[in-house]
């Protein structure tokens, strides 16, 4: 077995915390923090996985309203111990160039696009933790026949937990937390879509 690099070693035996992921140059792009814990998406990213990610951007870059910003693989510091990455975050902020995290009371909208190594943290354990941070809206996108399935969720304020506010396949229109209409199936090439089920 070989031995970890220095650089992978906790700081302290509490393990890490938030502001230590901007003094890590060696880490890999894309290290989350969960639980004092980083967490390193170590699998190539599919095609499939950067399409859908690059599609929303894009769609809800043309949506959100000014003063707001949607901003891919950006980190949310939640507290000491958590810094997860999802794969998009629509803020309520300036555009800062410098910028390398969001505090979660700047944060509208988390979207993570579910791949088979990051499944159980975005259906499981960052659902907790981003309803436990109070923010307000969270989209999971899932793959269903080759094509993008959203699963919305609002936050329920007085059980900091989210409540399911709707499955959507083809089309999402929803009127929080800006008005959205997006091509669901538009977010991938026709080329590789399979039919869906009617």
């Amino acid at each position: 077995m070989s031995e970890l690099p220095d650089w992978m070693y906790p700081p302290r035996e509490e393990g890490w915390f938030a502001d230590d992921l901007d003094h890590l140059p060696q880490a890999p792009r894309h290290t989350e923090l969960i639980d004092g814990a980083l967490v390193f998406m170590m699998s190539p990213q599919r095609s499939w996985h950067s399409r859908v990610v690059s599609g929303l951007t894009v769609a809800l870059e043309s949506l959100v309203p000014d003063g707001f910003l949607a901003e891919r693989e950006m980190t949310i510091k939640l507290d000491r111990r958590n810094r997860p990455e999802p794969d998009l975050v629509v803020a309520e902020a300036e555009y800062d160039p410098d910028r390398t995290w969001y505090a979660p009371s700047d944060v509208a909208l988390v979207v993570e696009v579910v791949s088979p190594e990051s499944a159980d943290r975005d259906r499981f354990v960052k659902v907790r933790k981003y309803a436990e941070a109070g923010i307000p809206h969270y989209w999971i996108v899932e793959e269903e026949d080759g094509l993008p399935v959203a699963h919305v969720f609002e936050l329920e304020t007085s059980t900091t937990s989210y409540a399911p506010a709707g499955i959507f396949r083809g089309r999402l229109e929803r009127p929080v937390p800006f008005p959205v209409v997006v091509d669901l199936d538009a977010l991938v090439p026709a080329v590789k879509r399979t039919k869906r089920a009617d």
